[in-house]
């Protein structure tokens, strides 16, 4: 093994990260916003390389409320704490308020999500288990939502995080220091006498990371930046954790916004200077590389066939039907009719993260007993999108490759008739986001380059979809997703 890391550590759209160890093991939890299942928890012995386990949240509630793509909307970013024998995962849904769930096994089953707080605008939530058996709980303010930003209240909370005991205090006001705007995600710690606030500010694409100190949980706090861009490429490095390995050694897990890739992850070295505060990265400046915090450590990578259902790779952008899909080794997508068109709102469209490599990926498609009208196809999709598949119509079968920009999807690229019934289908993404649409064996470019474009705080998704009236299907097998350039990053934990 290489016992030099590469940033980022995860090169895909893993936002708002944060982690925990337990023992020898590493897990992370991050935003999943409208996607389902949601709150993906990866695992890893190294902090390095990481593999998905599973989901803490298998539907989202309200269910009725997510019947469709609440786009913007959903999982904000969440804290994972072991505590007493249990994993808990406390989340925010800025439109509803603070939810808690647990599990003894984070591969395992999570309980059904329960109530912390109730409101709108409350977001980035992080619990504390003190040294004294005191619990409390932080969390930031969304504007949008609430009116209220820059700010972050702390609560007393009870043992098992099913309640907090008091109406809360603002312990940091952004709007008394100095150039602060959008402080938010929150992190909650303790250490040697002092209790922590790790918080972001500045926004997600120039913003930085700060901690603040403390010799009470609700202040007052004392103030210092502790990582931003400087002279190095990573723009607006922050919003993470702090994790402290077996032998002691500390080090940080932050993100970086990269537009159409989202969030990826990165890995700084962390110490504690002469003064008590941490110190990230290089003086306070993002590393490129570094040593391995655990040497040894694998990852695996999910599966490309559908044998064993769908990989934890894949989500969909609303709680899904039991009918939408059937496993394989193939994967059958039922066309199903939601009354629009638009990628962007269909609940049915399954999507995995874009790598944030150049890559490659190719699958093959059949349209099975579709009616005319019926379409499915390989897509990617962002607050644009563009897509490649078949459509059937009054005379046949056509493979069709169309765009939206707007409101208006428009063909790419003119329809042509295919002969037979399957046809391989293929997107290759070179480092910029700008995605060329293949076909056909070989597979060939159809239509000219698209340019790929985040979505709503999310980065742009690989999908696959069916939509039409009837009992037809589109019938898709592997998906394969490989780099197109040699890869100097760590494997991340989609493939």
């Amino acid at each position: 093994m290489n016992d030099v890391y590469r940033n980022p550590v995860l090169n895909a759209d893993w936002s708002d990260p944060d982690a925990i160890r337990v023992g020898g093991d590493f897990y992370l939890t991050a935003s999943s916003f409208h996607r389902v299942p949601g709150l993906p928890i990866l695992h890893s012995r190294d902090l390095v390389h990481w593999t998905i386990i599973g989901h803490a949240l298998e539907r989202q509630v309200p269910e009725a409320d997510f019947r469709t793509p609440q786009r913007g909307g959903g999982v904000w970013a969440p804290a994972i704490r072991h505590h007493a024998g249990r994993y808990r995962i406390v989340y925010p849904d800025p439109d509803r308020g603070l939810f808690v769930t647990s599990a003894e096994d984070p591969a395992g089953e999570w309980t059904r999500p329960h109530l912390l707080k109730a409101g709108k605008g409350l977001i980035d939530p992080c619990p504390l288990w003190a040294e004294d058996g005191s619990a409390y709980l932080v969390h930031g303010w969304a504007k949008s939502r609430s009116g209220i930003s820059n700010r972050l209240t702390v609560h007393r909370m009870n043992d098992d995080a099913t309640a907090l005991l008091d109406d809360g205090a603002v312990v940091i006001d952004g709007d008394a220091l100095p150039g602060y705007r959008t402080l938010e995600g929150p992190k909650f710690y303790e250490r040697d006498g002092w209790y922590w606030i790790f918080a972001p500010a500045g926004g997600v694409t120039n913003g930085w990371q700060s901690a603040f100190r403390s010799r009470d949980p609700f202040g007052p706090y004392e103030e210092r930046i502790v990582l931003e861009q400087g002279d190095s490429d990573v723009n607006g490095p922050h919003q993470g954790a702090w994790v402290t390995t077996e032998d002691g050694s500390d080090w940080f897990l932050h993100f970086q916004d990269r537009g159409p890739f989202g969030r990826v992850v990165h890995l700084q070295p962390m110490r504690w200077g002469e003064d008590g505060w941490p110190v990230i990265g290089e003086d306070g400046t993002p590393v490129a590389h570094g040593p391995v915090p655990v040497p040894g450590g694998t990852a695996t990578a999910p599966p490309e066939d559908f044998t064993n259902g769908i990989g934890l790779q894949w989500t969909w952008q609303a709680n899904p039907e039991p009918h939408w899909a059937r496993t394989g080794p193939d994967l059958r997508l039922a066309c199903v009719d939601t009354g629009t068109e638009d990628l962007r709102h269909l609940p049915n469209l399954l999507g995995r993260h874009l790598p944030g490599d150049p890559s490659r990926t190719e699958t093959t498609l059949r349209l099975d007993d579709a009616e005319p009208g019926a379409r499915a196809g390989l897509a990617v999709v962002g607050d644009t999108y563009a897509w490649i598949g078949l459509a059937r119509t009054y005379t046949g079968l056509e493979l069709v490759h169309r765009t939206a920009d707007g409101d208006i999807e428009h063909d790419a690229a003119p329809a042509t008739p295919v002969d037979g019934d399957t046809i391989a289908l293929g997107v290759e993404v070179d480092a910029g986001g700008r995605c060329q649409f293949l076909a056909g064996t070989p597979l060939r470019p159809v239509g000219p380059p698209f340019q790929a474009t985040a979505g709503r705080w999310v980065g742009a998704a690989i999908g696959l979809f069916a939509h039409g009236k009837g009992s037809g299907a589109g019938v898709f097998g592997a998906v394969r997703l490989r780099p197109t350039t040699p890869c100097p990053t760590a494997p991340d934990a989609h493939g």
